[in-house]
Order: C-alpha cells, then sequence, then structure tokens
C-alpha cells in the first residue's frame, strides 16, 4: 500500500486505465472471433462488415497506445489475409 497521498492517487489512475485498457482489448477479441466466425461460414459480405469494424478498433488501440502498432498492423494483416482466401474461393 502507498503510503504518499500523491502515490495513493496514482495507484487510483494506473487501476482505471487499466480497467479501460481491458475494455479495449476485450472489444477487439470479440470483433475478432465474429470476423473468424464469419470467414468459417463463408459468409463474404458479414466478413467484410466484420474486418471493417476490427481493423478501425484496432487502429484505435494502436493510436492511443492500448496495443502497439506492430502488432496491430501483424493482426490487420492476418485478417486481409483470411478475407483475400475466402474471396479466392468463393470464385
Amino acid at each position: 500500500m502507498p503510503n504518499i497521498k500523491s502515490a495513493e492517487k496514482r495507484v487510483k489512475i494506473i487501476d482505471k486505465k487499466t480497467a479501460e485498457n481491458k475494455a479495449v482489448k476485450s472489444r477487439i477479441a470479440t470483433y475478432a472471433k465474429r470476423f473468424k466466425i464469419a470467414v468459417e461460414n463463408k459468409d463474404i459480405a458479414t466478413s467484410e462488415v466484420a474486418y471493417s469494424e476490427v481493423v478501425s478498433l484496432l487502429d484505435k488501440a494502436a493510436s492511443s497506445n492500448v496495443i502497439h502498432k506492430n502488432s496491430a498492423d501483424r493482426k490487420k494483416a492476418h485478417f486481409a489475409k483470411l478475407l483475400d482466401n475466402l474471396k479466392k474461393e468463393s470464385k
């Protein structure tokens, strides 16, 4: 436990920011799961909508330093590859 008043405040701030970051990461995971389910079901229209949503969330998270920029780029590339393969299969 912190002994100094400013340290107590920092603990409260860190707890709040941790909760916010966890919520953002959870939302990214939820939308990524929706995208992967749409790809598994071979639903191109739903996959494209889910892809744009998850990419938007990843960009926002990376810009606010919730996740690293390279991590966001890597995940976006992975999802883009899945979507591209789905489109190729349907042709």
